[in-house]
């Protein structure tokens, strides 16, 4: 027998608020009913086709396309406006978009009149200047319908617009895109579902525009009597004959509906649907092999760098041409505000920026030569991977043919050529990465930005890609900034580490001597050490809980510090040892985890701070150790180096 497919069960509707539901779509579907009701089918056509009725439906159709035009043309750039631009008065300027909405459409048309009437504030200057009369004519119709209309367009609009993130625009501007073209080529495109709908709205109401073209335009058959005001005169003379024009205007605001599917704003989310998956890295076949960074000509230019930072960082800057600095340190440490001072995209801190011989402190975004890549690599969805390589050189003016050479010379070398017709959803995180990288290269900057390029992939492809970008980085003729939080990647990728702490530089010196000596707790950690910071005494380090870290070189007496103390340093014993370490406390372990084929062990004391300790599989397995298992600790005095803050 077949099982019957059961509803998925799930909460029960409460009867109190299905009842009101239901009535309320019935009060919305009776009027509807009614007008199917009373239609008199038989004369149907009769009706739609008289002289009057077709006059008015063309005269509609001028008026509402005119009015559509209008608003396209005045209300993109105001959405815009008011969600990327943040100015005095703008809650007042979204309520004047909002007013024609709420307000009673005749009394929309009499400020019309009172505005753009022959008596009215510019009404006279206007028949003076260019001998253009609004009122009782076809473009005062139009004039009345946009009045109406257009906050439909500006509303969904902007709320597009606020669901797209600015980091796709801010990335256009680092190629080299004019803020035009950004809007043009990137912003327009990603909107493009809100743009729709808007403007599927805009131009259903104002067909169906009344009270204000009553009003201002009057009725005037031929010149101003649209199809609704048609259905005003009928009303009088002929209800079925209205009846059935409303029902021509029903099906038209029904098919305007259904056609958005409910859809009232559209998102840039909307531009993926349709679309296959993203690809896992996983899930892809094994990258194609690079082509050697050997075949690219040296750069003919290479820029070094100065930076003066001010705001909320506070540092300067310099490196020479070729140079690839990692930028570490804890979250809200300043990181991805000094990458946007470099670029000139806030207001948080502000950057002095010398490349080579060029002052470009004063250069827009678009004019510096700094491109970005940001963390999820904000390609373009709605461009092929060639034509999102291709983006920069075509910014800057490169005819389309060499820029796309130039493009697929890129991705090649990246190892993902054969990925250039693909969108972003068709292809793995790796994959985009090196797309992205490709894109900001082939804009032949001076420099570049990198914030966090390898953080979204898997381990495997991480390390491929870094193989892939130190060998690019090689022959980079400008500076290069990374920010990462992968003591791997600072090391294999960088010559310089950069250490922020609150916008201040804690460090700045080779991968070696940080790994060495690191100055930050943070970096220390990050680097898998422990980090205790204290005040230099007389034996070692007073720790913060009152007990002192013996230390074999000590600082002098007062001096802040921080003791770095390797886990493999750690001995970890079942009872108190005794013997040479002058460090011994007890302590609980509290939580074991791998690293590698060896474990790292958590231990807390009343007597010190936290401790990580990292052992053999078989020593822990000797100790018989577990969570919560009593343990002593001791560190040799000569395995802790102090570091001064």
């Amino acid at each position: 027998m077949k099982r019957l497919r059961g509803r998925t069960p799930g909460p029960r509707t409460p009867i109190a608020l299905a009842i009101p539901a239901l009535l309320a779509i019935a009060f919305l579907m009776l009027p509807l009913l009614g007008i199917l009701a009373r239609t008199q089918w038989s004369d149907l056509g009769a009706h739609l086709t008289s002289e009057g009725t077709t006059e008015a439906l063309k005269l509609s159709l001028v008026v509402s396309f005119w009015a559509l035009g209008l608003s396209l043309l005045l209300g993109v750039p105001l959405a815009w406006l008011l969600a990327r631009v943040d100015f005095p008065g703008k809650a007042l300027v979204r309520s004047l978009v909002l007013l024609p909405m709420v307000l009673p459409p005749t009394v929309g048309g009499v400020a019309l009149l009172l505005a753009f009437g022959r008596r009215g504030l510019l009404g006279p200057w206007m028949e003076d200047t260019f001998g253009l009369t609004l009122p009782f004519q076809t473009s005062g119709a139009v004039v009345a319908a946009t009045f109406v209309a257009m906050p439909f367009l500006v509303i969904s609009l902007e709320g597009a617009l606020g669901g797209l993130r600015p980091r796709y625009e801010e990335t256009a501007a680092s190629l080299g895109a004019s803020p035009v073209r950004v809007f043009r080529t990137v912003t327009l495109p990603m909107v493009a579902p809100g743009l729709i709908a808007g403007a599927a709205l805009t131009w259903a109401r104002a067909l169906g525009e009344f009270g204000a073209t009553i009003t201002f335009a009057g009725n005037l058959p031929g010149t101003t009597q649209t199809l609704p005001l048609q259905v005003y005169l009928l009303l009088q003379d002929s209800p079925e004959a209205a009846t059935s024009v409303s029902l021509l205007l029903l099906a038209i605001a029904m098919a305007v509906l259904v056609a958005l599917r409910g859809r009232w704003i559209g998102t840039p989310g909307d531009l993926r649907r349709g679309r296959p998956e993203p690809l896992s890295d996983e899930a892809v076949p094994p990258a194609l092999p690079d082509v050697p960074a050997v075949d690219a000509a040296p750069p003919a230019e290479r820029w070094s760098l100065h930076a003066e930072v001010t705001g909320f960082n506070q540092l300067v800057l310099d490196a020479e041409p070729g140079t690839t600095i990692a930028v570490v340190g804890p979250n809200g440490a300043g990181k991805t505000t000094l990458l946007r001072a470099l670029l000139g995209l806030t207001p948080r801190a502000h950057a002095t920026l010398r490349l080579g011989g060029t002052d470009v402190t004063e250069l827009p975004p678009h004019r510096r030569h700094v491109a970005w890549v940001p963390q999820d690599g904000a390609l373009f969805p709605h461009m092929s991977a060639l034509a999102n390589t291709a983006y920069g050189p075509r910014a800057r003016g490169v005819p389309r043919g060499e820029a796309r050479r130039r493009a697929q010379e890129w991705l090649d070398r990246l190892g993902v050529g054969h990925l250039a017709h693909r969108r972003p959803a068709q292809v793995s995180g790796g994959q985009a990465q090196r797309v992205a990288l490709a894109r900001a290269l082939a804009a032949r900057p001076r420099l570049l930005l990198l914030d966090e390029p390898l953080a979204a992939l898997d381990q495997t492809t991480r390390a491929h890609v870094r193989h892939t970008l130190r060998t690019h980085l090689d022959t980079f003729g400008g500076v290069c900034l990374i920010v990462t939080h992968d003591p791997v990647e600072a090391v294999s990728l960088a010559d310089r580490v950069l250490v922020l702490d609150q916008g201040l530089a804690l460090q700045d010196e080779t991968p070696a001597e940080v790994t060495r000596h690191p100055r930050s707790p943070w970096v220390a950690r990050m680097l898998g050490r422990n980090a205790w910071p204290g005040v230099a005494g007389p034996e070692g380090l007073a720790l913060p809980g009152g007990g002192t870290l013996v230390v074999a070189d000590p600082l002098p007496p007062g001096t802040e510090a921080l003791a770095i103390i390797a886990p493999e340093a750690v001995s970890v014993h079942r009872d108190k040892p005794g013997g040479s370490p002058r460090n011994v406390w007890p302590g609980t372990i509290r939580e074991i985890t791998t690293s590698g084929s060896r474990l790292r062990l958590l231990i807390t004391s009343p007597q010190a701070p936290d401790l990580v300790a990292e052992i053999t599989p078989q020593a822990a397995a000797e100790l018989g150790l577990a969570d919560g298992t009593p343990v002593w600790t001791s560190v040799k005095a000569t395995e802790a180096t102090v570091v001064p803050t």
